[in-house]
């Protein structure tokens, strides 16, 4: 199994910050969506590249274990080392050598397709990180209790859904052991919300099963930045638009909308379509807004005719 550099991936240096990091997985993410490239099967790789490289850089947790096997492999090939020599299994994110933890948490399906058919994780991802979706390592956590019988364990896994899953509300089929469960992902979630499993763990040490908790982690969309329940937005305009008013399409987690802007739109104006945002948690019949933000997209090639029209245009001004 070949080691994947996700630094490399993103275009980034080993000490990138965190913005920095966000700023390349956006830039590259947009330019390689399969919205933007449709039916171009190199784009769809690319940007389940992207999406992988993301996932491991902007945890802190999963970057820093991620250097910790880069400087291993690093130093194993230095050493003169063959390629196919190192020893992957001791580096199972969750499994012995990694992460403590003896549990683990199977789902059913590809948990890893983050945005429709494009998501999914490699060979590599899951080697090192169980897989996340597919077999993810359970934490054992134990609360703090005054109480005198023993602490009752808690066990927690990490599950990753796209923000279109969080808009819509899904379902998951989960698998532990030889037992299924379904798990409903509610409207609005966020990441850190908690989905309880009740008494699908192991027995703890009162003899009472023990309880499993899901915790959402909402992968970026490359198309919107999440605030609470507000969604955030650019959209592109030519100047005519811009300058004379008309309708513009505005992408949404639904269906896309006309906004009708005014004439002498700015730069950087943003406008508010109440209810376009994402579904309350507690309560979705209510929604946040999105808020899209315009950008003037400026020709760089002109016709003659064009030319002169503009050059007319500045000498009337």
């Amino acid at each position: 199994m070949d080691y994947k550099d996700y630094y490399e991936t993103l275009g980034v240096n080993k000490s990138a910050s965190t913005d920095e990091i966000k700023k390349a997985y956006r830039k590259l993410a947009m330019e390689y969506h399969p919205d933007r490239k449709p039916d171009d099967t190199q784009a769809e790789e690319k940007f389940k590249e992207i999406n992988e490289a993301y996932q491991v850089l902007s945890d802190d947790d999963k970057r820093a274990y991620y250097d910790r096997l880069g400087s291993a492999y690093s130093n194993y090939q230095q050493s003169g080392g063959p390629r196919s020599g190192f020893d992957w299994n001791q580096w199972g994110y969750g499994q012995s050598g990694g992460q403590p933890g003896g549990m683990r948490v199977e789902f059913e399906g590809d948990l890893g397709d983050l945005f429709g058919s494009t998501g999914g994780f490699s060979d590599f991802f899951s080697q090192i990180f169980g897989g996340m979706g597919r077999s993810a390592g359970m934490e054992e956590v134990y609360r703090s209790q005054r109480q005198r019988q023993a602490p009752q364990p808690q066990y927690q896994s990490e599950m990753i859904i796209s923000l279109q899953e969080a808009f819509r509300g899904s379902s998951r089929k989960v698998r532990i052991g030889e037992r299924h469960f379904d798990v409903k992902i509610p409207k609005g979630a966020k990441s850190g919300t908690k989905l309880r499993l009740k008494g699908a763990g192991p027995t703890g040490p009162n003899g009472q099963p023990t309880d499993i908790y899901l915790v959402i982690k909402v992968s970026p969309d490359p198309r919107f930045e999440r605030s609470g329940d507000n969604l955030h937005t650019e959209v592109f305009v030519d100047i005519p638009t811009a300058v004379l008013g008309g309708k513009v399409s505005v992408p949404t987690l639904g269906n896309s909308v006309s906004l009708m802007i005014p004439a002498g739109t700015q730069p950087e104006q943003t406008f508010r379509l109440k209810g376009k945002g994402m579904p309350n948690l507690k309560s979705s019949s209510r929604a946040g807004d999105l808020l899209a933000t315009i950008h003037i997209a400026i020709p760089k090639k002109l016709s003659k005719r064009q030319r002169e029209l503009y050059e007319q245009l500045s000498k009337e001004a």
